[in-house]
């Protein structure tokens, strides 16, 4: 398991194996997240959308997003 000090500025400097392996660089930005008793830290994307892709796809899990739009013009066709 990897430590970091905290220091009197209350930084901490990531470890040189956890940064390689993420492909952390010099002005990337990381978001921070307490979760219980830990600090969750997450590489931020260049564009904040991108942090929202795949959201909602476990929605779409076992379905067809095509024929559910095609049934929902149908519906509306019979409606009007």
């Amino acid at each position: 398991m990897l430590s970091v000090k905290v220091s009197s500025k209350h930084q901490v400097s990531l470890p040189s194996v956890a940064r390689k392996r993420l492909g952390i660089e010099p002005g990337d930005r990381l978001s921070v997240e307490v979760v219980d008793d830990a600090l969750v830290l997450r590489i931020r994307p260049d564009r904040p959308s991108a942090r929202l892709r795949g959201l909602g796809a476990e929605t779409w899990q076992g379905a067809d997003p095509v024929a559910h739009v095609r049934s929902l013009r149908d519906e509306a066709d019979d409606a009007g």
